[in-house]
């Protein structure tokens, strides 16, 4: 029983990963066009998104439904190479965010209205996390690849 309940937390962490990739794909497309302009989008204060309300839940089941996922694959040679490709491209993801992308969310949440400079760094911004969505389903590509090559 309990090694059929655990053979069901990669499927869990697919579907956390692919909302994940969801929310940012919603952000790359909807929100980030508009709020250099229009700042208050992102700010909460200002009647905008709380984006912690929706990232913080959702990357921390995921990536604790990714760490439960390779540890019930690991031992599967045919698997391991795909959840080291899927731990890899997550943590790349993260590591980025929290280094550049989380710091400069939180500032522009907290700058009210956007100098010209500003709006430059905001665009920059969001140019490159475009990128992290990229990242995010190589993971998920990456997990479901090892969920398939799993025996077991």
């Amino acid at each position: 029983m309990a090694s059929e309940t655990l053979a069901i937390v990669p499927l869990i962490a697919l579907t956390l990963g692919a909302v994940a990739l969801g929310g940012g794909l919603y952000e790359t497309l909807l929100v980030d066009p508009v709020w250099p302009r229009n700042p208050a989008v992102i700010q909460p204060r200002r009647g905008g998104l709380d984006r912690k309300r929706f990232w913080g839940p959702v990357h921390g089941l995921f990536e604790v439904a990714l760490l439960v996922s390779a540890w019930t694959v690991w031992g599967d040679a045919a698997a391991r190479p795909w959840i080291v490709a899927a731990l890899s491209a997550h943590f790349v993801a993260r590591a980025w965010s929290f280094a550049y992308f989380i710091p400069w969310a939180l500032r522009f949440e907290k700058m009210g209205d956007l100098s010209e400079e500003q709006v430059g760094l905001a665009r920059r911004w969001i140019r490159l996390s475009r990128c992290r969505p990229v990242l995010e389903l190589a993971s998920i590509v990456s997990l479901g690849a090892a969920v398939l090559s799993a025996r077991g």
